[in-house]
């Protein structure tokens, strides 16, 4: 199932989601800094989506209270809820 979730205090701008079966299969996030959205992407790819949560689920990014991937990790939690 493809999804999109609008972060919230990030600079990226939309995650796009495709969840499989409670699995990640892909995840692309529009804007924020490359490198590190790429490199998180690559490694939650083919990894359960309650494992994904336990670990990016309360990162920061510098003195901002959210982060890119603890934003991956809101937007998997929407997906569950569904």
């Amino acid at each position: 199932m493809v999804s999109t979730y609008r972060p919230k205090g990030v600079c990226s701008q939309l995650i796009k989601l495709d969840v499989e079966n409670n699995i990640i299969k892909s995840v692309e996030f529009l804007g924020g800094c490359a490198g590190n959205t790429k490199g998180v992407s690559a490694l939650v790819q083919g990894r359960p989506i309650d494992e994904v949560i336990k670990t990016l689920k309360g990162i920061r990014c510098g003195m901002k209270a959210t982060s890119c991937p603890d934003q991956l990790a809101c937007a998997l939690e929407e997906i569950k809820q569904k």
